[in-house]
């Protein structure tokens, strides 16, 4: 019997259905490019027990502007422990994470907790270092060469003494003359003529006060001022008034007259017509002593000895004694003497009080000086702390 020698033939792969795999290949590609192929997968958090979507791949919501550039429009708030997106919880100690709820966070603890100190200790460093760099510029303002007071007498043109017994403020014209001027002008007139605007002297208290007022009106620094220290001492008529008087000087100081810091400051310092707050008067004395006023600036040179600072003492000193406070001199000695401050240290003061003296100094001024006691312009040796309260 004859064999059937005829040999299977091999089955060809069948075309349709690789045109289906090819399509179904096609088709993915086709929604994974158009954004519909997004992960769809669950998780669940194992503190909250919630069910959440996975976030490898979290999709964020795009703008695209003008030059084609992609803008995100939704900052999302991303779960420490679980990644559960809207996470509100923040950490109580380092504000930098957050969670879902308070048993993310309380499972998270362990694993936060080692940045979250290290991120507080690197916080507390850059404050310090914010601190100290801030008090360093302030020192430097504060130490540096003051300006000089322009301030001269508008008839001898020499320099005004810092001490008000040098000079009078005058109300007719608003001048500030010195002690020489007026007294050469009362020894040559029979009668009381300001010696600027030869204006007769108000011969009333209650002319004084309304002349003032005048200059006053016309916001002049000065003139309030000079009424502030009316009512510090109840001069004219006027009640002693410091609360009164305090509000005045802050109006001067607003206005511009600088001169006001040191009386402000000894209100605040002693608790005269105010709370006493330190940390205000050291302010305000500092602010007058950097204008180049030398009586604020002695009370901050005391202030540092008294608490034991005395390199800021010396400091302090030095600058006052350039401006002719010669109390100054005094405590630079006492520096000296206690060996906190070198020889050559107060030969510098004792020489810089001298050329402030040979600025200020006049015949005319040395003989008001010797025949009226009220017209000293230069500060005893016997005077105290005292100058750093009104001194007019």
């Amino acid at each position: 019997m004859a064999r059937n020698k005829s040999k299977a033939k091999p089955s060809r792969p069948d075309k349709s259905k690789g045109s289906k795999a090819k399509e179904s290949n096609g088709l993915a590609s086709d929604m994974s490019s158009s954004g519909l192929g997004e992960m769809t997968s669950k998780k669940e958090c194992t503190s909250c027990e919630q069910k959440l979507e996975n976030t490898d791949n979290v999709a964020s919501t795009n703008n695209i502007d003008e030059g084609g550039i992609g803008i995100s429009d939704i900052s999302l708030s991303i779960c420490a422990n679980c990644s559960k997106e809207g996470a509100n919880n923040t950490c109580n100690k380092c504000k930098q994470v957050k969670y879902c709820n308070a048993a993310c966070k309380k499972r998270h603890r362990h694993k936060h907790k080692k940045d979250c100190e290290e991120y507080l200790s690197h916080i507390a460093k850059l404050r310090e270092e914010d601190i100290k760099r801030a008090a360093e510029l302030h020192d430097k303002e504060l130490f540096k060469q003051p300006p000089t007071i322009e301030d001269e007498c508008p008839i001898c043109f020499l320099r005004l003494p810092y001490l008000k017994t040098g000079g009078r403020y005058q109300s007719c014209c608003g001048k500030n003359i010195c002690c020489g001027c007026i007294y050469a002008g009362r020894m040559t007139s029979a009668s009381k003529l300001c010696p600027f605007c030869r204006i007769p002297d108000p011969e009333s208290d209650e002319l004084i006060i309304k002349r003032l007022q005048k200059r006053i009106d016309a916001a002049d620094a000065e003139a309030i001022n000079t009424l502030a220290f009316f009512y510090t001492n109840g001069y004219f008529g006027l009640p002693q008034d410091r609360a009164k008087a305090l509000e005045l000087r802050h109006k001067a100081l607003d206005l511009g007259c600088f001169e006001a810091c040191c009386n402000i400051g000894s209100a605040y310092d002693s608790g005269l017509g105010v709370e006493r707050d330190k940390e205000k008067a050291n302010y305000y004395y500092e602010l007058g002593a950097m204008r180049g006023y030398v009586e604020p600036r002695l009370c901050l040179g005391i202030e540092e000895m008294i608490v034991g600072n005395m390199d800021r003492a010396l400091k302090h000193l030095m600058i006052a004694a350039e401006g002719g406070q010669n109390f100054s001199l005094d405590q630079i000695k006492r520096l000296y003497l206690d060996g906190d401050a070198t020889k050559d240290d107060y030969t510098k003061a004792l020489q810089a009080y001298q050329t402030y003296l040979g600025e200020i100094r006049s015949p005319q001024r040395d003989e008001a000086a010797a025949a009226r006691e009220d017209y000293k312009y230069i500060m005893d040796h016997s005077l105290t702390r005292a100058v750093c309260g009104d001194h007019r």
